[in-house]
């Protein structure tokens, strides 16, 4: 079988993709792979230094190119709903950006920052944006997840995880929760009579800046793959005919199976609700609605 590349993806001509995190790490070459395709390409970012440049790279590379660059910080809802706000159209949302392995800290709204970046930032985003989504045919919602969901458990009780706090289950509880988002957004999508798809993506082992390695940082890129490489697994997700709704795309483009604490509808439901109480954001669209009894 051969390795699926970039250079498979269609014509994207008329979609408009906001990609969060694009100035860095895989954010940036899915972005520009997004561009070169034809794509209108938003670069969702916290720095406007970070993300201008990454928008001049773009056009450098991809002359003619349709790239531009807002503000978003994850961390902070209401930066989220701003930039929503200022959102006319979106066919393929990327919840790329992420954060990873860090020392215990809160968001500006006093969640626990890897949680409330990775999972409660990205949940409000998609819900604020999903009138537009699904006012466009083909939509694609694509969650940047990764294999070390396996390391996390979610404690309902204790969110901000002030019973104790460890940087890697941290880290693998928010990817956990955005494998149970995907999923459960699927299955409302699906539920509702919509067409959008709601997809995840893991890039496999790549050298961002994610990891932190100290005084042998230079020796990432020998032993991890590219962030181009990294991009394949997201991009394939937004714009393969093959993709179908709730698959996980792993390295190499092939797809992954969640672990079974991800695939708890029971954990998804539970977690959507508390996700909505926390942000705000209900997802009226796609909601559940009890029927009624005789």
């Amino acid at each position: 079988m051969t390795t699926w590349t970039p250079a498979s993806m269609p014509d994207l001509t008329g979609k408009t993709a906001i990609v969060t995190g694009a100035n860095s790490g895989i954010g940036l070459p899915t972005a520009l792979e997004l561009a070169r395709h034809g794509a209108r390409v938003v670069v969702a970012a916290r720095s406007a230094g970070k993300g201008g440049a990454a928008v001049d790279l773009i056009l450098r590379e991809v002359p003619g190119a349709q790239a531009e660059y807002a503000h978003l910080d994850l961390a902070d809802l209401a930066s989220v709903r701003e930039f929503a706000a200022g959102v006319d159209r979106v066919d393929l949302l990327i919840n790329n950006a992420g954060i990873g392995l860090i020392p215990r800290q809160e968001t500006k709204d006093g969640f626990e920052l890897q949680f409330g970046t990775n999972h409660l930032g990205h949940f409000a985003l998609t819900g604020l944006l999903l009138p537009l989504l699904l006012a466009r045919p083909g939509a694609r919602v694509v969650t940047v997840s990764s294999v070390a969901h396996t390391m996390g458990k979610i404690d309902f009780d204790d969110l901000g995880l002030e019973r104790g706090y460890s940087r890697f289950s941290a880290y693998g509880r928010s990817k956990l929760a955005n494998l149970l988002f995907m999923l459960e957004l699927q299955r409302r999508a699906q539920r509702a009579g919509t067409g959008l798809i709601s997809a995840a993506s893991h890039p496999g082992t790549t050298a961002t800046n994610i990891v932190k390695l100290g005084p042998l940082q230079p020796l990432l890129g020998v032993f991890f793959q590219s962030a181009e490489a990294g991009a394949h697994p997201s991009l394939y997700a937004a714009t393969s005919p093959d993709i179908r709704g709730g698959e996980f795309v792993g390295p190499k483009c092939k797809i992954l199976t969640p672990s079974e604490r991800a695939r708890s509808e029971e954990d998804a439901r539970r977690l959507w609700d508390v996700s909505i109480e926390l942000t705000g954001v209900r997802f009226e669209e796609i909601a559940y609605r009890p029927t009624s009894q005789p």
